[in-house]
């Protein structure tokens, strides 16, 4: 079927992956609640509208990338939110980085409308998202999966079916609470090399030649924080966000996770002041100058 989509939610990663969207030619509905983002899109063909009511109306598969679970809760369950408008037989795909609880009670508001549901956070930076190559974590059933796919495909290039409703919200937040613990590990390990007197770039090299390789040191540090940018891509704040629902998720279970407790408790230190609102890389930041040395840059390329 052609489908008529509405996509709500136009952050640092939504715009990126609807533009995508709009570049390959779906019919695309925009809504945010800064008309600007909208009015980007519209520049690519999509149609901007005013409220959520306008953007669910008439659309048979409904996308929304939210910042955190109070804003899923209130744009899907609210008194005017996407179920109140929501059409019959459209499905709800949700983007956004939530508590699986949450994730849960939207998948059963859906069923119990008539109404499909996918759960597909979305891994990677924003600027794979920005190129089109974003992954996706899938929690569907076969028949939602098939109405999907197509935009996934669009949006990223790497689609990971993680099992039923629920399940690619419980593995978003594994995956998170394990990048999020790494990038705290290089930071204080960057921070101790340079106050040992240890070179950038052979830092770099040498570890990513080893088991120690990984993709917050070769990638996310390389090309944010070791190049002097910290404009948010995804921030202090929102990595705090995340660390929480897993720390969150571990109680639940009654399991002790003491090395992310740890990093969850920097994260809580480094969002108390001017490095909330900047990318999580600048972790590195807060490590150097609790160490007392200079952050450290890679040479221009």
């Amino acid at each position: 079927m052609s489908e008529v989509i509405a996509f709500i939610g136009l952050g640092a990663m939504g715009l990126p992956m609807a533009s995508n969207l709009a570049r390959k030619g779906f019919s695309l509905r925009a809504y945010d609640i800064d008309p600007a983002k909208a009015a980007k899109l519209a520049a690519l063909g999509a149609v901007a509208v005013d409220s959520i009511a306008q953007a669910v109306a008439g659309a048979t598969l409904v996308v929304t990338m939210l910042p955190a679970t109070a804003h899923v809760e209130s744009v899907v369950l609210g008194p005017d939110g996407v179920l109140a408008h929501i059409e019959a037989g459209a499905v709800l795909m949700d983007m956004s980085t939530i508590d699986a609880k949450a994730t849960d009670k939207v998948a059963v508001a859906c069923a119990e409308r008539g109404n499909g549901f996918t759960d597909c956070p979305v891994g990677r930076l924003v600027s794979h998202a920005e190129r089109g190559e974003s992954l996706f974590m899938v929690g569907a059933d076969d028949a939602v999966f098939a109405r999907v796919e197509p935009l996934l495909n669009a949006m990223g290039t790497a689609i990971h079916r993680c099992g039923p409703p629920g399940s690619g919200s419980r593995m978003k937040l594994i995956n998170n609470f394990m990048l999020l613990s790494t990038a705290q590990i290089v930071a204080e390990s960057v921070a101790l090399g340079t106050k040992l007197g240890l070179d950038i770039e052979i830092m770099k090299a040498v570890t990513g030649a080893t088991t120690a390789n990984n993709g917050q040191f070769q990638i996310a540090f390389a090309t944010k924080v070791l190049t002097g940018d910290t404009a948010p891509g995804f921030t202090i704040d929102l990595a705090f966000k995340d660390m929480s629902l897993a720390m969150n998720a571990a109680a639940d279970q009654r399991i002790g996770l003491p090395v992310g407790a740890a990093a969850h408790a920097v994260f809580g230190a480094a969002r108390a002041g001017a490095l909330a609102g900047k990318d999580y890389s600048a972790l590195l930041e807060h490590a150097c100058d609790l160490a007392g040395v200079r952050t450290p840059r890679l040479p221009a390329t």
